[in-house]
This record gives C-alpha cells, structure tokens and sequence, in this order.
C-alpha cells in the first residue's frame, strides 16, 4: 500500500496485464484479513497473495482457508473457485453449507471482496450481474450479498468497454448490484478510490493523469484533493 497517500504516475510501466493487476490488488488487502474473490479477475489474485499475508479467502461454495489456482497433479474435483477453476486448500482449511457461507457474507463477516464489474459509478455504485442486453444471461450469483455484506469492496476490471466506452461513469446505466458500495476500482490504466466524495486517482499506469482525464466521462482528482 501506498503510507503516503500521493499520486504516482507509472508511464513506463502499463497497462497492466491481468496478472499485474492481481498483484496490484493484493498488494493492498490488509495483513489476516477475511477475502472472498469473485468470478473472473479477482480469482487471479489468490496466486499473487504473498507468503505469510496471513489471508484467509473464503467460497461461496463452503471453503475457508482456500489457496492458489491446483497445478498439474494437485487438482481435487471438489475444490473450486468462484469461477468452477480447480483450486487447493491450505493448512487449516475449513469446509461447511452453502447456506453457511452465505450466512458469513451477509453477517458482516467478511473484510474485503474483489469482484468484477460491468460497470461502476463515481459514488461507488455497482453494476455486475446484467448488461441490460436482451440475449444477456443474469449471473447475479452472491455479488449482491457480497457487495453490502463485506466491509469494503474492491472491483478489479478492465477500464473501457470492447467499444472503448468507459466502464467507470458518473451513473450507472445497467442493472444495480449495490448502491455506494465500491471502495476501490483496479484496471489497467489506473487505480482509483471512488465514493461520496467523487473520483480520486491513486495511481496511473501507462498513461498521464491529464490523458486519462480526457478518456472518461467523470471529474477526476488527485489524493491531495487538487
């Protein structure tokens, strides 16, 4: 994590790749905290969680303790992730009902989730289950117990659209999955805290902090409030 809190421009290095931005995001989950990683992306980041972070992730299929992605000649069928991916278990791993688990998200029970996003608005809000689109299939799975249940919440998603549109946006166009929700926005040209006070920029990656600015839709700041 950042201790000073000030803005870092990384021209050399970016956009990230989707690994990178895995370890971006683990770097910046608190030592022993309760983590459920969602579909897509954010499984990434079991693999790049350092060596005694001291991190318990836990499954909405029943799992606490879970580890990285299963290589060769250690996948066990009954051990997944969020995104159906063979994964292995860690010393100490603890196994329970579905309906326990979800009974942990909506408890308060969990520090951090990272999830994937369609889209996020500037005040936080989230949008991750439907794109609205007619032939779309709903996936909304526990995103929204997650979204209100965890005490913050990370999205780790790419920043623009296959059309190059934005997916961080002054309001949400799709489906709600939570209101004010949103902590933090990882991508691969930038890292943002996002919420009641706006959009602040922590860190670019590729890119100047005035060209990123005339890429998106929303008024941007700096840690400094400039």
């Amino acid at each position: 994590m950042n201790p000073t809190n000030a803005f870092v421009e990384n021209l050399d290095r970016g956009p990230l790749t989707k690994h990178e931005m895995a370890a971006r995001v683990a770097r910046d989950i608190p030592h022993g905290s309760y983590v459920n990683l969602g579909i897509g992306q954010p499984t990434l980041v079991a693999d790049h969680l350092p060596a005694g972070s001291g991190v318990v992730l836990h499954t909405e299929n029943g799992m606490l303790n879970m580890g990285p992605a299963a290589q060769e000649g250690q996948v066990d069928p009954d051990l997944t992730n969020a995104g159906k991916i063979p994964v292995t278990e860690l010393p100490g791993a603890a196994y329970f009902h579905h309906a326990d688990s979800f009974a942990m998200m909506r408890g308060g029970h969990l520090d951090v989730c990272v999830l994937g996003a369609f889209q996020v608005s500037a005040a936080g809000d989230l949008a991750n289950w439907h794109t609205g689109a007619a032939d779309a299939i709903p996936a909304v799975g526990g995103a929204m117990d997650l979204a209100i249940g965890a005490k913050r919440v990370f999205v780790m998603m790419t920043l623009f659209a296959k059309d190059g549109t934005p997916k961080l946006v002054p309001r949400c166009t799709y489906p709600l999955t939570g209101l004010g929700c949103v902590d933090r926005v990882y991508t691969e040209f930038a890292t943002f805290r996002v919420g009641p006070g706006g959009v602040t920029v922590l860190e670019t990656f590729g890119i100047t902090y005035d060209d990123l600015a005339q890429r998106l839709d929303v008024p941007l700041s700096l840690p400094d409030g400039s």
